[in-house]
């Protein structure tokens, strides 16, 4: 199975000025492909870095793919860097300087003679069309004719540097049109790699591990633990020959996990505490109001981003006006819902208290709950346990 390494190039990321989406990108799509990612990093415009870093890269690993550094100007170093590092010139290419004068020509501009530099690509490489920006891509197999510096090998088979242009919407036209099928012959890759998420609620990250610690040392499927503020993700992965029996083996893992956390575990995949719990009210015929005080939104959001029209609306405050049961039973009937939620958080020193009351049919559940986390994180702890406070509820009652 190849390795690969991702090398997102651009000093405007170290400063901070630029977020790397790139990365995330790129990783899920290696993902996909069965290829395992060992490594990311982050350099700067640097021709001499970028050499060393992929030298070490490709010590490491089949696959090397960078981002960025392939525009017009100066600080650009990504194609002189790669053809220094496999010992061979830049070479024009008039179809390539062809294509990019006619790209910018669409913008009702004139090239520059700087942007020639674009058509540029070391000596050997297979080029990578660009037909949506100005910048090539282009590959280099290792060891390809040319003269290169030996490398220690990691897996069987030629080695690559894929160096793909930093704008987002380009790369990921890139990697998908040309590398991915590329990827897939050259490696001749058959092996599908997929992954299913349970998400848990109520239990916290170290009692989770508690119940099946024993099942994160399989090696296929493998099994990790992702914490959210009051939300665990349990990640499945398995690599099979087919998606059906990478399907089967992650089947057998999680009806394990689920006979071991039972309901604590809310849904799967692009399952979410708030559509869950509308999903639960909705069996009932039940429709929802809520009040928060003091969470600037977020339980509103949560809501009105689902689109479920169990939910009939609610209000946000910032202080409390009154007690928390007759502030949510006036939202309950304001919007001429069944049920309403009620939710407040507050603060004094380091003490953080959250009130959560639910109004149904069935009666009234109140709950207060103390917080110890850092207080950037308590507004979302506070309504992940108010929804699966909700959820539990509606999913009980008869």
């Amino acid at each position: 199975m190849p390795t690969a390494e991702i090398i997102a190039i651009g000093t405007e990321l170290l400063l901070g000025e630029t977020a790397d989406t790139n990365t995330r990108f790129i990783a899920r799509v290696l993902r996909g492909l069965g290829i395992d990612l060992f490594r990311t990093q982050t350099i700067g415009d640097n021709a001499g870095r970028i050499v060393e870093t992929v030298r070490q890269a490709l010590g490491r690993s089949n696959i090397v793919i960078t981002t960025g550094g392939l525009g017009p100007t100066v600080d650009d170093p990504t194609r002189q860097a790669i053809a220094d590092f496999a010992g061979v010139d830049l070479e024009f290419h008039p179809e390539l300087w062809e294509q990019i004068s006619a790209r910018i020509a669409l913008y009702g501009r004139t090239p520059t003679e700087n942007q020639k530099r674009q058509a540029y690509i070391p000596q050997g490489a297979t080029i990578i069309e660009n037909p949506v920006g100005t910048a090539p891509a282009f590959i280099v197999e290792v060891p390809p004719p040319s003269p290169l510096p030996a490398l220690p090998q990691a897996g069987g088979g030629n080695k690559v540097v894929i160096a793909l242009p930093g704008v987002p919407r380009e790369m990921e036209t890139l990697l998908t049109d040309a590398v991915v099928p590329y990827l897939q012959k050259h490696f001749d890759l058959h092996t599908v790699l997929k992954i299913r998420t349970l998400h848990v609620s109520g239990l916290g990250e170290g009692l989770i591990d508690d119940h099946i610690g024993d099942l994160e040392t399989l090696a296929n499927p493998t099994v990790g633990l992702t914490a959210h503020s009051g939300v665990v993700d349990i990640r499945i992965t398995a690599k099979a020959e087919t998606e059906i029996e990478a399907g089967r083996m992650i089947a057998a893992v999680e009806k394990d996990i689920l006979t071991r956390l039972g309901d604590n575990i809310l849904g799967a995949d692009d399952d979410t505490l708030e559509s869950i719990s509308l999903r639960a009210l909705a069996r009932h015929g039940w429709t929802l109001a809520c009040l928060e005080v003091n969470l600037d939104g977020a339980l509103l959001v949560r809501f009105e981003r689902s689109g479920n029209p169990v939910y009939r609306g609610g209000k946000s405050q910032q202080i409390l006006t009154e007690a928390l049961s007759n502030g949510t039973e006036s939202i309950r009937k304001q919007y001429l819902a069944s049920a309403a939620l009620g939710v407040a958080y507050s603060q004094e020193g380091e003490k953080q208290d959250i009130a959560i009351i639910l109004i149904t049919p069935s009666g009234k559940i109140e709950r207060h709950l103390t917080y110890g986390g850092h207080p950037g994180n308590a507004r979302r702890w506070a309504v992940n346990m108010a929804l699966d406070g909700l959820r539990r509820s509606a999913q009980e009652i008869a």
